[in-house]
């Protein structure tokens, strides 16, 4: 799970893990133990919060006014290949 330091506790931590998971969350600066993440996957973390503010551009997607979940989908895929043909 990837996530921002927002997400540092160790309560988080300890669900993440149950769930079989490994948490990707750096430790925040006033956090008395540091504990390692994974950096690489933790730079990849921008890519993916920079592609959902592209789809959210699309004002359908926004504010959701699709009643059926399949129709939402379905323009979620539109507008994820409108943004990767751009």
């Amino acid at each position: 799970m990837i996530a921002d330091k927002g997400y540092d506790s160790q309560t988080i931590v300890d669900a993440v893990i149950s769930k079989g998971a490994e948490p990707v969350i750096p430790a925040r600066s006033h956090r008395k133990t540091s504990r390692d993440y994974d950096r690489y996957i933790y730079k990849e973390r921008n890519a993916i919060e920079r592609m959902f503010n592209k789809i959210k551009h699309f004002r359908r997607i926004a504010t959701r006014y699709d009643k059926l979940g399949i129709a939402y989908l379905s323009f979620l895929h539109v507008a994820a290949i409108a943004g990767w043909l751009r």
